[in-house]
C-alpha cells in the first residue's frame, strides 16, 4: 500500500483493539456508539477513503469505488440518515473486488444478512431497506465529520465489537508503543488481582473513598 502505515502496524491496531488504543491515546479518536458493526465479530483497520454524501443518494458511493485503494476503509458520511440504504451486498461485492478493508457509514445500509455472510467489515447506525438515488454530487478525500469526529483523507480508522477510534496516520508509531505499555501495565494488575489484591489498592483510591466517607 502506499501509505506511511504498514500492513504489520494496522495488524497491530486490530489486535490491541478500540478501547486500548481510545485509553492509550489520552481518550481521543472515538466515534459515537450508534455505529455499531453488523457482526460484532468483525476487526478492521485502515486509511480512511472519505466521501462527503447527499443523503438518500449513493452516486457518489460508486464514484469513490473507482478511487479506492486495497486497504482503504470507505468512510461514508451521510448525515446520520437512516431512512435509505445507499449500500448493499452488491456494493460489497465491488468493494471487496477492490480490496477494500471495510466500510464506515454515518448512516444505513440494507442486505445485512448477506453483507455479513460475506465477511466484509461494516459499521453503521442501521439498517433500512429502501433505495437510494443517483443524482447528487458530493465529494471524495475530503475531511468530513463522522459522530463528532474529524476524519481526513489517509486517517486510520480501528474498529471492532467495541466500536470505532480514530487515529492520526502521523501518530500510528506513538499510538502502538502507547497500547503496547497498557497492554503490559493490564497484564501486572491481573496478576496482582489473582495474587489478592483489589482493584482499590492497585489503583490508589483509598484517600479518594475516603474523603467520601467510605471506608
Amino acid at each position: 500500500m502506499n501509505y506511511p502505515v504498514t500492513l504489520p502496524q494496522l495488524e497491530r491496531l486490530k489486535a490491541f483493539g478500540t478501547a486500548t488504543i481510545h485509553e492509550a491515546q489520552g481518550q481521543k479518536g472515538a466515534l459515537d456508539g450508534g455505529l455499531k458493526p453488523l457482526d460484532p465479530g468483525v476487526r478492521m483497520a485502515g486509511p480512511a477513503l472519505t466521501v462527503d454524501l447527499r443523503p438518500g443518494d449513493n452516486l457518489m458511493v460508486h464514484y469513490a469505488l473507482t478511487k479506492a485503494r486495497p486497504g482503504d476503509v470507505l468512510v461514508l458520511d451521510a448525515k446520520g440518515f437512516t431512512e435509505a440504504g445507499p449500500w448493499g451486498d452488491v456494493l460489497t461485492l465491488a468493494a471487496q473486488q477492490v480490496g477494500l478493508a471495510g466500510l464506515v457509514i454515518n448512516g444505513a445500509v440494507r442486505d445485512g444478512n448477506a453483507i455479513v455472510e460475506m465477511g466484509f467489515p461494516v459499521f453503521c447506525r442501521g439498517l433500512s431497506i429502501k433505495g437510494t438515488n443517483k443524482n447528487q454530487p458530493g465529494k471524495v478525500n475530503v475531511p468530513v465529520c463522522v459522530a463528532g469526529v474529524s476524519i481526513a483523507p489517509g486517517d486510520i480508522v480501528v474498529g471492532d465489537r467495541d466500536g470505532l477510534v480514530l487515529v492520526a496516520a502521523g501518530e500510528v508509531e506513538a499510538v502502538l508503543a502507547k497500547s503496547a505499555e497498557r497492554e503490559e501495565k493490564e497484564d501486572w494488575m491481573r496478576e496482582q488481582l489473582v495474587q489478592g489484591k483489589t482493584m482499590v489498592e492497585l489503583l490508589g483510591l483509598a484517600g479518594t473513598l475516603e474523603r467520601f466517607g467510605l471506608s
